[in-house]
């Protein structure tokens, strides 16, 4: 048994990453395939190792990519083959998700398997809508029932009629199709015309839509709000109770599709802070942090630190980027020795306690010309320092603090070039006019997206444009950019509360 293969069925959750369990996320990360349905959140997906086999079987009704018997042969293929395989399903494998049938067959063949529960879309979808599906005083009991099954047949599984004269809350998934009939189906069978429903679409995403009715009025409300799948419908008076406890469509970004054009590790950081806020981020990839092409200079200044009596890092990046040559060269933080360090801002501060340095001086503001006033302050007439940044970048700090009387030596540590493959992509969006908000968090992300732009400032009109600090509205505003939001403090927390500040207050609040 030692060389066969194991299959995870895996919940995925509704549609948020973040509801995925602990270890349906671990087996994720450490799976060698993953077969996947037309729902898991693409995010989601991103967590899967980069050298796993990705494959999709999503089925929408009457648009199949793979019929079930397919994918439950595929599992028992991968498995056979040895592979460590994820079939991560949507909501929860076992509540319509076919999952009992995928583990039948695994176990037909012999194929080991693990069941991981997940959070079922007839749960979260309410709860993120603010209707809990019970409640001491209302609701003692709730059903699920799939509604992908016509009602009106001769032969229903479902007892529509029980349901009916039933007093708990109903709950239906995968039935925005058949939902006329389900309706008729109910007032027919006697439940009251009255009963609050909420039909919640795309539950717990950033863009989750909510439209509450009557079983009278219900079809009409939602035909009037243009909603399609996914869409799940709650029936029963626990619906009363979002009037008062809905909570995510509150969230200070809610709606707002954020375009983030950034690094791809920094990416992740502003993202998870703006869905925190209830934004949807878009990201786009346009700069590539990469090591400079001849290390020599680098290697030189990091090997012989103690010559220095300040070592300056302008970014995050940097320092990364000067901890790799460190590692490479068999070197750790004790290479600074007793070299002060300065760092701009609180995210290169941060990562640098993360490698065991404290900085000696954080300038007041994080720009180039706060740090030349700050050292020169401090008395730096005759000291060597080291500025450490990006190939081709600013040339203020080497030069306000030559000017100050130091001794510079401006070393690249890391350049930054442009994807290719983000040209077409961030074209596409823009032109469907998805986006309300752009988040710049550098002078490069200006440059870079205008430059994949085809150099058209004008495509960014009607869009709220934010940029993390002062130098990086300038380069927008040379640009030809109209900036709206400017981050006090220039880091990515800083911007995410700006842009919370900005709409708060274009709603009065």
């Amino acid at each position: 048994m030692s060389g066969q293969g194991k299959v995870y069925l895996v919940g995925a959750g509704p549609g948020d990453p973040g509801l995925i369990t602990a270890k349906g996320l671990r087996c994720l990360r450490d799976a060698q395939v993953v077969v996947y349905d037309r729902l898991v959140s693409r995010r989601l997906l991103e967590e899967a190792s980069t050298d796993a086999e990705m494959v999709n079987v999503g089925k929408a009704r009457g648009d199949h990519q793979m019929r079930q018997e397919e994918i439950n042969q595929l599992l028992v293929e991968k498995a056979l083959e040895g592979k460590r395989v994820v079939r991560l399903k949507g909501g929860d494998p076992f509540i319509f998700g076919r999952g009992g049938e995928e583990a039948d067959t695994l176990a037909d063949a012999g194929v080991l398997f693990e069941i991981v529960p997940g959070i079922t879309s007839a749960i979260a979808a309410a709860a993120y809508a603010g209707i809990p599906l019970t409640h001491r005083r209302v609701s003692s009991y709730v059903t699920i029932v799939s509604g992908s099954e016509e009602p009106s047949k001769v032969e229903s599984s479902i007892d529509w009629e029980r349901l009916a004269s039933g007093v708990g809350t109903l709950v239906v998934l995968m039935g925005w199709e058949t939902l006329p009939g389900i309706v008729d189906t109910l007032k027919k069978h006697g439940l009251d015309p009255t009963t609050p429903v909420a039909l919640i679409q795309w539950g717990t995403e950033p863009y989750q839509r909510t439209v509450v009715g009557s079983l009278d009025d219900i079809l009409e409300r939602g035909r009037q709000a243009s909603l399609t799948p996914p869409v799940v419908a709650v029936f029963g008076q626990v619906v009363k109770l979002r009037e008062k406890i809905h909570w995510f469509d509150d969230k200070p970004l809610f709606g707002k599709r954020v375009l983030v054009p950034r690094t791809r590790d920094q990416a992740s950081v502003l993202s998870q802070l703006l869905m925190d806020n209830g934004a949807e981020p878009l990201e786009i990839p346009t700069i590539e942090i990469k090591p400079v092409e001849e290390n020599s200079r680098l290697d030189s200044s990091l090997t012989s630190m103690s010559y220095y009596d300040w070592v300056v890092f302008s970014s995050a990046n940097g320092v990364r980027e000067a901890f790799k040559r460190l590692d490479y060269l068999q070197l750790d933080a004790r290479a600074f020795g007793g070299t002060r360090v300065c760092a701009i801002g609180s995210a290169t501060a941060e990562t640098l306690r993360e490698r065991g340095i404290l900085a000696d001086f954080r300038p007041r503001e994080s720009v180039s010309e706060s740090i030349v006033t700050g050292l020169t302050e401090k008395g730096v007439n005759g000291s060597s320092i080291l500025l450490l940044r990006a190939e081709a970048g600013r040339d203020i700090l080497s030069k306000g603090l030559s000017e100050a009387g130091a001794l510079v030596d401006d070393v690249a540590a890391y350049r930054t070039v442009m994807p290719e493959e983000s040209g077409e992509k961030v074209q596409s969006i823009v032109a469907e006019g998805r986006i309300d908000v752009v988040a710049f968090t550098s002078s490069s992300t200006v440059t870079n997206l205008l430059t994949l732009l085809g150099g058209d400032a004008t495509s960014l009109g009607g869009m709220t444009l934010a940029c993390i600090g002062p130098i990086t509205a300038e380069t927008a505003r040379n640009a030809g950019l109209t900036v709206n939001v400017v981050a006090t403090e220039s880091t990515v927390p800083g911007l995410v509360d700006a842009l919370v500040e900005y709409f708060s207050t274009a709603r009065g609040e």
